[in-house]
């Protein structure tokens, strides 16, 4: 049996897909019991569970030849990622209690930076994760090429990019949530022992000019890149809600001044096969769909 948390996401989503596709069993661990209907309808067994709550996650766990851990991520962590920590915690403490023979983590390129940023809630899992004495892998893919699901209707509807990510002819891994759920199931069914680290990323890098030029081909028409300004990223991320900016605002820089890389600049990374082309066009297919509905 493979627990998958996160399974209702696009990652833990393609995981489980890619599992039950080949005919291996499958519990599909939900916090929400109103999204049990579909993984139940697709052969899943179900197991409820919060992602801070170690007893609960140790029963999800119970069993399992094998465990998959997405944990949630905070986008406005609190200073010194207390929302992080309860969830490591937890999570470290159900893998005790229930000691699966694998275990594999989605964690993220920036893990091991040099710098606090946001990722830094990804360096808190593989510092405690790893310590456990279980054979766990840790999966570092790249920025995700679906992140630009939040610049589709500003290219569809004004023709721009508007980039955090700077200058814009500067290439960046960054990789399809496709091929990171593809990849994690491979790896749960693979044998090793002692931890290990993954880095995934797409095959080709990705500039925002990269990124412009995908939209244009798919919405039909040019589409410009405008560098946000980076004097003006807290502004606009207290404008959104956000209270604690900063980790978020380091992150950005981490990847923008080049100390946010694989270890080699990827040179061992794996390469998914999904290219940003295909990912673009399947954004804006899926906004005309909603818009037209």
């Amino acid at each position: 049996m493979y627990a998958i948390t996160g399974i209702t996401g696009q990652v833990g989503g393609a995981l489980a897909r890619t599992l039950l596709a080949e005919g291996l069993p499958v519990r599909a661990v939900l916090r929400d019991a109103a999204k049990a209907g579909p993984w139940e309808a697709k052969g899943c067994a179900i197991a409820l569970a919060d992602m801070d709550d170690a007893a609960s996650l140790a029963a999800a766990f119970a069993g399992a030849e094998a465990v998959f851990v997405l944990p949630p991520s905070e986008f406005d962590p609190e200073p010194g990622f207390p929302e992080a920590r309860r969830v490591v915690d937890a999570i470290a403490a159900a893998l005790m209690q229930a000691r699966p023979a694998r275990v594999v983590c989605l964690s993220t390129i920036g893990a091991d930076a040099p710098h606090e940023n946001l990722l830094t809630q990804r360096t808190l899992l593989e510092e405690a994760l790893g310590g456990l004495g279980l054979p766990v892998t840790f999966l570092r893919p790249g920025w995700f090429m679906e992140n630009a699901l939040w610049d589709v209707p500003a290219a569809r509807e004004e023709g721009v990019l508007c980039s955090f990510l700077q200058p814009a002819d500067r290439k960046f891994p960054m990789v399809a949530t496709q091929d990171v759920g593809r990849t994690a199931a491979a790896l749960l069914r693979e044998t090793w022992s002692g931890t290990r680290i993954v880095e995934l990323e797409g095959p080709a890098r990705v500039s925002p000019d990269d990124l412009a030029r995908a939209f244009a081909d798919a919405i039909g028409r040019p589409v410009r890149v405008e560098p946000v300004p980076r004097g003006s990223w807290e502004a606009i991320f207290r404008s959104q809600g956000a209270r604690n900016p900063l980790p978020r605002i380091r992150m950005l820089d981490g990847f923008n001044e080049g100390w946010i890389e694989f270890h080699d600049h990827g040179a061992s990374a794996l390469k998914g096969t999904t290219t940003l082309e295909t990912v673009i066009a399947g954004l804006v297919e899926a906004d005309r769909a909603r818009t037209a509905g």
